[in-house]
């Protein structure tokens, strides 16, 4: 039989051929045999769960639909996706008639390798499922029981669910493995190369989504849990730590564990988010060997706030002296020092390194933002005319805080040009009387825009109120008599109006 292809481009389905081939096509045809057997193996194991755990364990009705839905995800999902790949693969093992075209299997990787995402869901939510399972199997016993006769069917092998529920992990952290190997045996020139190295990347970037995919959802799971077992009494604005930041995107935990007030020796459980430090100490004496403990579902401790949170790009964390044996640091925030024991040099080194690099990483966005604006305000243009606006005051804002107050501030804008006054607490009615100067380029394009918000810590600012009038407008309205007061009413918001005085001057056209 004669082929259209290169020896090295066909798909050698009986390994004894693999005798005609050099050395190293020979090691290339054995790598792609060994995905092939793999990725059918896993394949029937996704099967093997569906027939003989989900199944029974729906029928049995001792699980409710959440808790099914818990510990499988979206498995239909996954077997889906591996499914179609297989077939993928052996249409391209039969392709090896006369006058057939021959699909390269980098081709087939990377094509199917871009719709494997229900891979992030499942192996984000996994860890939940398999705590639920190992709940319910420590607390009772039937149950235990069922899922171990269920096990004895012989297409598990021996294998309890828990360890099944692993294997799409372990899949996923396969596939660029496979693939580099297959890669690394063909040839330079090789049509086959480009499209290897495409499904390789592809390969390495599901694996970086998934291990995202993972790190979100056990941050957003921890953010909750410390939600449920904080009590934040204190602060004047509601703290929700599972949130947007006010600067810095979604919050983070970035570290916590167990301190001591270095003097009194007071028990402390510290958490660092990438916006604050929190330190909080518990309402009875509680045991935990580590912070994987601590944030365990089956971990009803109550913690209550030591101390008001404080924001990093307010403190400076360092050890006063690196020469003591004592694992001692301290925190200075504005006019107060806090010095603090860890259980270990190590633990204590963790603690300032990861303060200095999340305060650092505040100050530095703060910086950038301050920076964007001022270049916004500072760009010189060969404008018509200049805009002199103050805002003067703002009346009946909506409350935003338990006290029924708010601390507003206001933001105007000109296109990229941007001022912010002060922020004034605890008011419903700010007087700020603060001035800026805008540049204008287009009567008929600008738009001053005028933007009242709550000054929030611990959250993103809130929305009190916009309005705006076109500059057009303005020189409408002022028809040669100086400057003008206005209100304007503050819209989608139920109540607020803000007082401005404009002054506009065109430039006499040349």
């Amino acid at each position: 039989m004669t082929l259209d292809t290169e020896p090295s481009q066909q798909w050698c389905s009986d390994q004894t051929s693999l005798d005609s081939l050099s050395p190293l096509e020979k090691k290339r045809q054995g790598y792609i045999h060994e995905l092939m057997d793999a990725e059918e193996k896993y394949v029937d194991d996704l099967q093997v769960v569906l027939e003989v755990f989900h199944k029974p364990m729906s029928e049995s009705g001792r699980l409710t639909d959440s808790e099914m839905a818990m510990i499988f995800v979206n498995w239909k999902e996954l077997l889906a996706c591996n499914t179609k790949l297989v077939k993928a693969l052996r249409v391209r093992k039969k392709t090896t008639g006369e006058n057939m075209p021959v699909q390269m299997i980098g081709d087939i990787l990377a094509a199917e390798l871009s719709h494997m995402q229900p891979y992030i869901s499942f192996c984000s939510c996994q860890i939940n499922g398999a705590s639920l399972l190992q709940t319910r199997t420590d607390n009772e016993p039937d149950f235990k029981e069922f899922l171990k006769k269920l096990g004895t069917d012989y297409r598990c092998k021996g294998m309890p669910l828990s360890s099944f529920l692993l294997k799409p992990m372990q899949r996923i952290t396969r596939y660029p493995l496979h693939i580099k190997n297959i890669l690394d045996s063909t040839i330079e020139g090789h049509a086959d190369r480009g499209p290897l190295k495409e499904a390789l990347e592809r390969a390495e970037e599901l694996c970086q989504q998934v291990n995202e995919g993972v790190r979100e959802k056990e941050n957003s799971d921890r953010l909750e849990w410390i939600q449920n077992h904080v009590q934040c009494d204190g602060p004047a604005e509601n703290l929700v730590f599972n949130s947007l930041t006010n600067c810095l995107g979604p919050r983070k935990l970035l570290h916590s564990g167990k301190m001591y007030k270095a003097k009194s020796n007071k028990e402390l459980w510290a958490f660092l988010f990438n916006d604050f430090l929190l330190l909080t100490h518990a309402a009875k004496q509680f045991s935990s060997s580590g912070p994987d403990k601590l944030f365990s579902n089956r971990n009803n401790v109550q913690l209550k706030m030591y101390k008001p949170p404080v924001l990093l790009n307010e403190i400076l964390a360092k050890i006063s002296d690196s020469s003591s044996d004592e694992p001692t640091f301290q925190i200075t925030h504005i006019d107060r020092v806090y010095v603090l024991k860890t259980e270990n040099i190590n633990e204590r080194t963790a603690w300032v390194q990861k303060i200095k690099a999340a305060s650092e990483e505040f100050i530095e966005t703060e910086l950038k933002k301050r920076e964007k604006a001022y270049q916004g305000r500072s760009i010189k243009v060969s404008g018509i005319g200049r805009l002199l606006v103050t805002i003067l005051e703002a009346t009946e804002l909506k409350a935003t805080r338990p006290n029924g107050k708010s601390n507003p501030y206001c933001e105007v804008n000109v296109g990229a040009q941007v001022f912010t006054s002060r922020t004034l607490n605890d008011t419903l009615n700010p007087k700020w009387n603060f001035s800026c100067q805008f540049h204008l380029k287009d009567l008929y394009q600008d738009v001053l825009c005028i933007t009242i918000s709550d000054r929030a810590q611990f959250s993103p600012d809130e929305f009190l109120g916009r309005t705006e009038i076109p500059v057009a407008t303005i020189k409408k309205e002022m028809e040669n008599k100086g400057s003008v007061t206005r209100r304007l009413l503050l819209h989608e918001v139920p109540t607020g109006e803000v007082w401005v005085r404009l002054d506009l001057q065109l430039y006499a056209s040349r």
